[in-house]
């Protein structure tokens, strides 16, 4: 019998056949065909030679075939996204299928076929529009002159090292192997037509598990020499990015828009040095840094106020940075601005200084939390014991930091987010984890509970760390984080 594994939100849906390809976006133009095809010169070769993920990719693709033996595993690098009439959001692949193949074109599918005992991987490519047909010139979506080169079958097979075949053979070759398959297993939701085309076969229900999502982020938990390479290039990107914000600070707070200038600078730095920012980045001054997910960036930087700043690089490897500093606009802490800021400090390094291989996931947690509870009860916003504000039942300090401490970090920005929760949040961390460490304190404008001098106030610290078998190497350390030290910082680069 065979199942589909997939996200338990899908639904059936109606999807264009298989074979249809996408339909071009504008009416055909007239025009002569032969004039349009004939006369063009060899193309330059499109991808580069040495990917690097070839060197990991065939192990990763066997690992991943030995926890689904005699199966048809179907794993989708995603469909272009309409943003509105006719143009399409930027694509972004799917981190499993790059993970495994190193590919990143919009509609591939990697197929792993198990039923033969082995490995049997294929990816399926769009193959390129060539100047054969019409096509060519007239799709204003697949066509050579409309978007670009895009590599042949054959460069992208001896480029990432796996057997590579058109698109169009993809339907005939999943009912062959679907036939032998005990079970089928999709990431669903990346490509409408991939969910139907499992779902003609398994017929109309998607089982609600998880399995192959589950497994492939248990296998990418744990990052390797090169992985850590690209998680520090991200980082190293991202302190440029904060460093660009400093020197822009003048032109920033004189805006109108100081929240999107800042966002837009880091931007700037973002594509650069990456494939641009990892997430939205979130620029919130005075009452908007309380707010956890502020992305509108729509105010002023004014003197007085406080600056969270939380943006990361996303690099073309997809490898993310995520980091958060809250500065002072006009470059110096008020006393009460510096008392909040270190007891999100002192938090911060409470949980960095729990980091190593063996301890829980939750510890360092806690960690973060308890030092948090005891700068709530100094600054007398607690009015009880800190063990009584501790209690599983009381837990007070979620009033004022209502998210997590942090989480792992890697091609995701919330990275490995389906691993089972025994590998992850009620487990134990492993030397090549890498995650944040984010604190932070948040009192809304209208928080009664909280005097009038803080509510507006907001103050995250977040760093990336490296967990090593002993304790951990901080990869942002290159942004300060003590207040006397962001202050220098900002007055050696602000203009």
């Amino acid at each position: 019998m065979t199942t589909v594994d997939a996200h338990p939100s899908v639904r059936p849906i109606e999807a264009p056949l298989w074979s249809m390809p996408r339909a071009a976006n504008r009416a055909a133009l007239p025009g002569n065909s032969s004039f349009m095809l004939a006369d063009w010169g060899d193309a330059a070769a499109v991808l580069a030679p040495d990917n690097p993920v070839v060197a990991y990719a065939v192990e990763r693709r066997s690992r991943l075939a030995q926890a689904f033996p005699a199966e048809l595993l179907v794993i989708p690098c995603g469909e272009d996204r309409i943003r509105s009439n006719d143009n399409d959001y930027v694509f972004r692949p799917g981190t499993d299928h790059v993970w495994l193949t190193g590919n990143t074109g919009a509609s591939s599918v990697l197929l792993v076929d198990t039923t033969g005992g082995v490995d049997g991987s294929v990816l399926y490519l769009h193959a390129p529009s060539g100047r054969s047909n019409d096509e060519f010139w007239q799709n204003d979506a697949q066509g050579d002159l409309w978007v670009g080169l895009r590599p042949s079958l054959q460069e992208t097979q001896d480029a990432l090292g796996i057997e590579c075949r058109p698109l169009s053979e993809l339907h005939d070759d999943f009912l062959r192997a679907a036939a032998r398959a005990k079970t089928i297993r999709v990431l669903p939701t990346l490509d409408r037509r991939i969910d139907a085309m499992v779902q003609s076969v398994c017929g109309p229900d998607f089982a609600p598990h998880q399995a192959l999502k589950t497994t492939l982020d248990q296998l990418r938990l744990i990052k390797n020499d090169w992985e850590l390479g690209q998680l520090q290039l991200a980082v190293d990107g991202t302190v440029l990015g904060f460093e660009d914000c400093m020197r822009e600070w003048g032109r920033a707070r004189d805006s109108e828009h100081g929240e999107r200038y800042i966002e837009g600078t880091f931007y700037r730095r973002a594509r650069l040095e990456g494939q641009g920012p990892a997430y939205a980045s979130v620029v919130g001054a005075g009452g908007h840094a309380a707010t956890l997910h502020w992305t509108a960036n729509t105010g002023r930087l004014r003197n007085g106020d406080l600056v969270l700043m939380d943006m990361g690089m996303e690099l073309p490897s997809l490898y993310s940075a995520d980091v958060t500093r809250t500065i002072p606009v006009s470059g110096a802490y008020t006393p009460l601005q510096r008392d909040v800021y270190s007891i999100v400090l002192r938090a911060q390094q409470a949980g960095i200084d729990m980091l190593r291989a063996g301890i829980r996931f939750q510890d360092y947690q806690d960690a973060c939390a308890l030092a948090l509870t005891e700068g709530l009860v100094e600054l007398g916003l607690l009015r009880c014991s800190v063990d009584e504000a501790m209690a599983p039942d009381a837990q007070y300090h979620r009033r004022w930091s209502i998210s997590r401490a942090g989480h792992m970090l890697g091609m995701d920005v919330h990275d490995c987010n389906h691993a089972p929760q025994g590998s992850y949040l009620t487990g134990t961390l492993s030397a090549g984890n890498v995650l944040t460490v984010e604190p932070g304190l948040y009192f809304q404008l209208n928080d009664e509970k909280v005097p009038q001098e803080l509510r507006g106030l907001g103050i995250r610290i977040e760093d990336d760390l490296l967990v090593t078998e002993t304790s951990s190497i901080n990869l942002s350390a290159g942004l300060p984080r003590d207040p006397g030290a962001v202050e220098s910082w900002m007055a050696s680069l602000a203009q």
